[in-house]
């Protein structure tokens, strides 16, 4: 069961601080697009956000986009954002990870990773050795199917004693 637990939990990309990712020892920061960054589908991004990724910029942090979405989707969105990316990254298998950490000149130990969804973003970061950030979603899902019982279980995964207990430390830790 460790292999669906995140390292951290925050409610939002813009809650993880810089603090946060020093204390886990992060080098660099590969970030999941959809309910993540923004909502599905949306090409726009919030100024908070934006901010946010200056911010973590300005602090030193490498930043990359990790996708499992197509390039027509992933690529016009990070170049708008001056990012690096990697699309189709066939999460949770960790070869994407593995190669966006490369892309950077780092070592997954090096790198976290911050996404939305436990079975994909999660399990794919800790299989790659990276630790990682758990988000709520900024919007759920309803036409998805699969992805609307994904999130299913996943509340199942959170809603354990454990899973709790870590999500509430994090909270109050912010």
């Amino acid at each position: 069961m460790p292999l669906f637990y995140p390292t951290i939990y925050r409610r939002r990309i813009t809650d993880i601080t810089v603090k946060d990712l020093r204390a886990l020892g992060a080098q660099g920061l590969l970030l999941d697009i959809d309910n993540t960054l923004t909502t599905h589908d949306n090409p726009v991004l919030d100024e908070r956000v934006r901010a946010w990724l200056d911010e973590m910029q300005k602090a030193g942090f490498l930043l990359t986009v990790v996708s499992n979405n197509r390039d027509e989707r992933v690529r016009p969105f990070a170049e708008a954002i001056g990012l690096s990316f990697r699309a189709r990254a066939a999460k949770p298998l960790p070869r994407g990870y593995r190669a966006a950490a490369r892309s950077m000149g780092l070592s997954p130990r090096q790198c976290v990773a911050a996404g939305d969804q436990i079975f994909t973003d999660i399990l794919g970061a800790n299989l790659a050795r990276m630790k990682s950030v758990l988000l709520e979603p900024i919007e759920l899902e309803s036409q998805q199917k699969f992805i609307v019982f994904k999130r299913q279980i996943e509340r199942v995964l959170l809603g354990t004693r454990r899973a709790r207990r870590r999500q509430e430390e994090d909270y109050r830790a912010k």
